[in-house]
């Protein structure tokens, strides 16, 4: 493991400045990689984990800084909770838990550093300081990860009877003895335009 001023480098690099948030999310990622016994997550142990994060916040720029793990090597995984919470997956040993950022932190934040006016600076000096057990509640639980949503899954590859577009890892749906794509299913998290010609 590097050093938490090393990580808060890599977090400023990945995520374009420093904030509280980017504290947050590296003694959050940092505590559960502990926990876990991962001292190694980019190196000897980086096939060894899965991160759920459930925001699309600052912190998950830091806590893909600390574990490695990456949406293009399927390793991080986005669940829409709009929580400041990430579950940590061993796949070696199949233990999992769910670190989340406790509520009071911010109040800890103020009663702590009165003095510092501007909120972020004073949650980052708090952030810093406090002890694990006064940033988050851990929960071990379990997680079942399908082999299609490990990374490395090689499966077919299908096309949608509707649209054409390809579908991989076992995304399809069968809808009246069809296959489509999710979009296609009434899933759509976008709406087509008329064509317009260039």
């Amino acid at each position: 493991m590097k050093t938490f001023a090393e990580y808060e480098e890599l977090a400023r690099q990945a995520h374009g400045h420093m904030c509280a948030g980017q504290v947050l999310g590296l003694r959050l990622a940092l505590h559960g990689l502990a926990l876990l016994g991962i001292d190694d997550p980019t190196g000897r142990h980086r096939k060894r984990l899965v991160t759920y994060v459930e925001i699309d916040r600052c912190a998950t720029d830091a806590i893909a800084v600390v574990t490695g793990c990456r949406l293009g090597k399927r390793a991080l995984k986005f669940l829409d909770f709009g929580k400041m919470a990430a579950t940590f997956c061993d796949l070696e040993t199949g233990r999992a838990l769910r670190v989340c950022a406790r509520e009071s932190s911010k109040q800890r934040a103020r009663e702590l550093f009165p003095e510092i006016e501007d909120k972020n600076q004073q949650q980052m000096k708090a952030y810093r300081e406090l002890p694990d057990e006064e940033l988050f509640d851990v929960q071990w639980v379990q997680v079942r990860i399908g082999p299609e949503d490990l990374p490395g899954f090689k499966g077919p590859r299908v096309v949608c009877a509707e649209c054409g577009e390809g579908i991989s890892f076992q995304r399809e749906v069968l809808a009246g003895g069809r296959t489509l794509c999710r979009a296609c299913a009434g899933q759509r998290y976008y709406e087509p335009l008329p064509h317009h010609g260039s």
